[in-house]
Parts: C-alpha cells; structure tokens; sequence
C-alpha cells in the first residue's frame, strides 16, 4: 500500500543509513588466547576436611514442622493459661454475683440495642422479676449480649425457663437456660474450656 502514497510521505518511510561499524575495543572471549590451561583440583585435595572428622550434618525444619511445632506450644501455653485461671476461679466466692442462684434465670443472644426495661416487660410475664443484671464490657461498657434475670419465686423461673426459650425480642431470638455456675457441679464457663 506504500507504494502508492505521494513522495513527501514515503520519504517518511525512508529507511536510515546503516551504523558505522567500529572494531571492538578487546578480543571477544572465543578469540582470546589463554596463557595458563586449565587445572584440576587434586593438588588441593589435601588440604581439603576429612568426612569422617565433620560433624553430622543438622537437619533443618521445614516450614509444616514449624507451624505444627508454633501449634502445639500455643495450645500447651493456653491449656497451661486455663489452667491456672481454673484454681482461681470459684463461681461461689465471686463478688459481682447476687442473688439466690435457683431462682435466676440466664438469658443469652440478647440485641445489643435491647434495655432492661425492655427485658423486664418481656419476661415479667411470667412472674415477678426481683433483679435483672445486663452484662457490660468493663473497657468500653457496651452489653456483651445477655443477662441474668432473679425471679421472686423459683417456679416462675421455671415457667420463664420453659416458655421463653426462642423467644424474639428486638428482631433477635434469645436462647435461655438455668444458671449453671453455682447450681451445676463441675461447670465450667466456656472460656475455661
């Protein structure tokens, strides 16, 4: 198609003159001549360490030896951490718990909007409520999502215990059981294990 456009443009087409040629300032490495042949070794072998004084050689770890070992330490270190927060904790000595523990009802997956007063409305229809204690964070004081409720009388807890499990309050449903801690033997909150 070149050929056909008109002489101003195919001058822009034009190939360039060729580069000078200018001889290479050193002999290329197949030219050169070298002086001194090639040597083997063997007047150094003597000199060399004998395999029979070295040292075994250490087997390195790979990286699954090391993430398995990294694994295992950390799940020693936290059965260890468990352990001993286990010969401290003691749910019958604990300050912070008021209340007589057959009448108290724990109530978990609370909304994290939902109020005492809220609660107090949901579950009073099953008896007479004496305390209800919401948990908070103690850095940021925002609810951990459930509560203890005390009920005057121990069969409301049980009705309250019965009905009111799966119950939606505030878009969500709330999961209720007894409290474990000091009426169950060898109970364990789940961060003890």
């Amino acid at each position: 198609m070149t050929q056909y456009l008109p002489p101003n443009l195919l001058a822009l087409f034009a190939p360039r003159d060729p580069v000078p040629f200018l001889p290479p300032l050193a002999k290329l490495p197949h030219e050169k001549v070298h002086r001194q042949p090639y040597s083997g070794i063997a007047v150094y072998v003597h000199l060399f360490e004998d395999p029979k004084d070295a040292p075994p050689p250490t087997r390195a770890e790979t990286k699954e030896e090391r993430m398995e070992r990294k694994r295992r330490e950390k799940i020693e270190k936290r059965a260890q951490e468990i352990e001993e927060e286990l010969k401290l904790w003691d749910a019958h000595t604990d300050t912070n718990v008021q209340g007589d523990a057959f009448k108290t009802l724990f109530v978990a997956r609370i909304n994290y909007d939902t109020s005492e007063s809220k609660l107090r409305r949901e579950f009073e229809v099953y008896g007479p409520i004496r305390r209800i204690t919401m948990i908070y964070n103690k850095v940021s004081g925002k609810p951990r999502g459930y509560a203890f409720i005390e009920y005057e009388h121990e069969r409301d807890m049980h009705s309250a215990y019965k009905h009111a499990d799966g119950k939606k309050i505030d878009g969500k449903r709330v999961l209720v059981d007894v409290e474990r801690a000091r009426t169950v033997k060898g109970w364990r909150p789940r961060r003890l294990g």
